[in-house]
């Protein structure tokens, strides 16, 4: 299976912007290069995203915990992890329109004077390959020196190895055992472009899983396995996942297997995330290069030893982007294309659209308390009384809220709306005192069509 489609991508992207969902970063300046601002309904995407990743891998689990490291750590922690000599991509400059491209993803790159065009097919010239390291210098103080240079992270792992010990002396917790994290991390990347599927400025979703050495092989199967479900669990197609286990040479030195978590994208199969086994070469290289022992103390079996780890990694600006392309869909409705987006109630920006029939007859008063009495009961919610009630529907359609509420004539006399379901269109109608359950009741059942 692969695929192509420049003109589904162009959609997505043209949505993004004209419904709140992504804008072009400093746009009002040119803009920056792949960098990005999330509206009013992305950062809501994001942030259910985010939710439902730390639901699944810290509040529904008893062995794992979570942290927050700090963005600017002490270089040496780069330096020992091996980032500041060999965190690079090989780079290559068109000496034409002097455009720089990744030389390992030349196929995915276009000549920024011909968007139609790959590099060299413009005629350009490219130079030989060259190693471009990855990490954002900054510096620390006043001065500007080299001992006061310091690192942007380019992941959130390292923060955790750094903190092994205190978490193992403050919860009391033992191997195996998880220690989870979401947060920004920055890579002076050289990107293809895709929109926001790789970008310079990003947010990680990483958690490192510590085993004993012997238990390395069932929790690697184990996490596959569980991150490759909970794709599914949001709803995506599993049509369109696979997962592919890296040859022997593209493992790192230390890794003795990864298996990434693949989409089909509508430009080709990309990587959605990782599962990573990196052994005990963090722990090991921490604790010979601070001469802190990070080794982990048994008390049962006296036993003194290095856990193995088990790294699962996703980008939660990547796992956004994926929802948005395998939510979307055209359809013919009566001659007229409807634009909808298939999104799991759990990750829908908008939960609930609620709407009063007609600006008359007290409508917009009571749809108007309907609407606070579902948002004080945590639902996200959106309030809207302007134009014909099958465009407001198409409008939110378009963002993917699951479920419209309509007040209309019976509910001024009889206490009963009218849910209709974004997916089927269907509606049904509904006692207001029994609303909340209900919804909540849809959405647990909810399943794609």
């Amino acid at each position: 299976m692969s695929s192509n489609d420049t003109a589904l991508m162009e959609k997505i992207v043209s949505l993004c912007k004209r419904r709140g969902f992504v804008f072009p970063a400093s746009e009002i300046y040119g803009g920056i290069s792949n960098t990005y601002d999330y509206g009013p309904l992305g950062v809501e995407l994001l942030r259910r995203v985010k939710n439902a990743w730390w639901n699944a891998m810290v509040l529904e689990r008893s062995d794992i915990v979570g942290l927050d490291s700090a963005i600017i750590q002490n270089p040496k922690t780069w330096e020992t992890s091996g980032h500041v000599s060999g965190f690079s991509d090989p780079m290559v400059d068109c000496k034409k329109c002097k455009a720089r491209f990744r030389a390992d993803k030349l196929d995915d790159s276009r000549c920024p004077e011909r968007s139609s065009k790959k590099p060299t097919e413009c005629g350009g010239e490219l130079t030989e390959p060259r190693a471009f390291n990855l990490m954002f210098k900054t510096n620390i103080g006043a001065a500007e020196s080299s001992s006061s240079v310091a690192y942007l992270r380019p992941e959130t792992a390292q923060g955790i190895f750094l903190n092994f010990q205190n978490v193992l002396n403050s919860t009391r917790i033992k191997p195996p055992f998880g220690i989870a994290q979401i947060g920004k991390s920055f890579r002076n990347e050289i990107t293809p472009g895709n929109f926001v599927f790789r970008t310079r400025e990003f947010e990680q979703a990483e958690m490192e899983f510590f085993v004993p050495p012997a238990e390395n092989d069932r929790w690697y199967e184990h996490w596959k396995t569980e991150r490759f479900n909970w794709y599914v669990g949001l709803g995506i197609d599993p049509a369109k996942l696979r997962q592919r286990e890296h040859d022997k040479d593209e493992l790192a030195h230390y890794s003795t297997g990864t298996n990434d978590i693949e989409y089909l994208y509508p430009f080709g199969w990309g990587e959605l995330e990782g599962v990573a086994c990196r052994t005990d070469f963090d722990l090991k290289r921490h604790s010979e290069a601070s001469g802190v022992d990070l080794r982990f103390f048994d008390p049962e079996t006296k036993e003194r030893y290095f856990p193995y780890v088990i790294e699962p990694a996703a980008g939660v600006n990547r796992a956004a982007l994926t929802l948005l392309i395998d939510a979307f869909e055209e359809q013919d409705v009566e001659g007229e294309v409807r634009t909808v987006l298939h999104f799991h109630p759990q990750v829908a920006p908008i939960t609930v659209g609620v709407f009063p029939l007609v600006k008359k007859e007290g409508m917009p008063e009571k749809a108007a308390e309907i609407e606070r009495v579902l948002r004080r009961a945590h639902f996200s919610t959106f309030y809207d009384e302007k134009a014909a009630i099958g465009r407001r529907y198409r409008r939110q359609d378009e963002i993917g809220t699951p479920f419209c509420v309509t007040i209309d004539g019976d509910t001024m006399s009889q206490d009963i709306v009218t849910v209709r379901h974004r997916d089927s269109m269907k509606q049904d109608k509904v006692a207001v005192k029994e609303l909340e359950a209900f919804l909540r009741d849809a959405i647990g059942s909810w399943k794609r069509a």
